[in-house]
């Protein structure tokens, strides 16, 4: 069973018809027993990084992803999910994120060339690190994916396995370990988003 974490901020219908596509069994919750009980586990997210951080403390469920991911239960982070997975974000102030992965969210603002809109969206192609991964093991290097962001993760080498270029390299995809993240959306990115959707439900 793959718990799709609902804490309020995910926009989470057409995650969850991707998911069923591919054969996923899940439950959408906000239930910490499900969560501790799911076999893998997803955290979605859409919006503002210290709105989002501060619902998944309320709920308590930060405490309990953690520890579940610590414990290696598959785990993935999508779009702002992803973002919360690292140690703290620069997203209008300084936020601390969950500290599952070195790193730190920062703005596009200022670190892309001018003629380039913010946020980025839309298609591009994925350029696989050298980095060790078993999310990709059913696409190939600039297969393209969709994005919608402002903010972005640096400084987390050790963990990327997969960059898009828009106006630099941008930090698309990682993985450490039991860990996963896509800061795209695999489930609006056609066949190649479910294919690493697959990935993931046969960890």
């Amino acid at each position: 069973m793959i718990a799709v974490v609902d804490y309020g901020v995910g926009n989470l219908f057409s995650l969850t018809c991707s998911l069923k596509t591919v054969g996923a069994d899940i439950v959408v919750t906000g239930d910490k027993e499900a969560v501790l009980k799911a076999d893998k586990i997803i955290l979605p997210g859409v919006g503002a990084f210290s709105d989002a951080v501060k619902k998944l403390r309320n709920s308590g469920l930060d405490k309990i992803i953690i520890e579940r991911a610590k414990s290696g239960v598959p785990l993935m982070g999508i779009c702002l999910g992803m973002q919360m997975l690292f140690e703290k974000s620069y997203e209008y102030g300084e936020h601390e994120g969950l500290g599952l992965l070195k790193g730190q969210v920062v703005s596009m603002e200022g670190r892309l060339p001018s003629e380039l809109k913010i946020p980025h969206i839309g298609w591009n192609a994925l350029h696989f690190t050298e980095n060790e991964t078993d999310l990709f093991k059913y696409i190939e290097e600039n297969d393209c994916v969709y994005f919608v962001h402002s903010f972005y993760a640096e400084n987390c080498e050790d963990s990327v396995v997969a960059t898009a270029e828009y106006g630099k390299e941008l930090t698309a995809a990682v993985q450490l370990k039991n860990i996963y993240g896509c800061q795209f959306h695999p489930e609006k990115s056609g066949d190649v988003g479910l294919k690493i959707l697959k990935a993931f439900c046969e960890k």
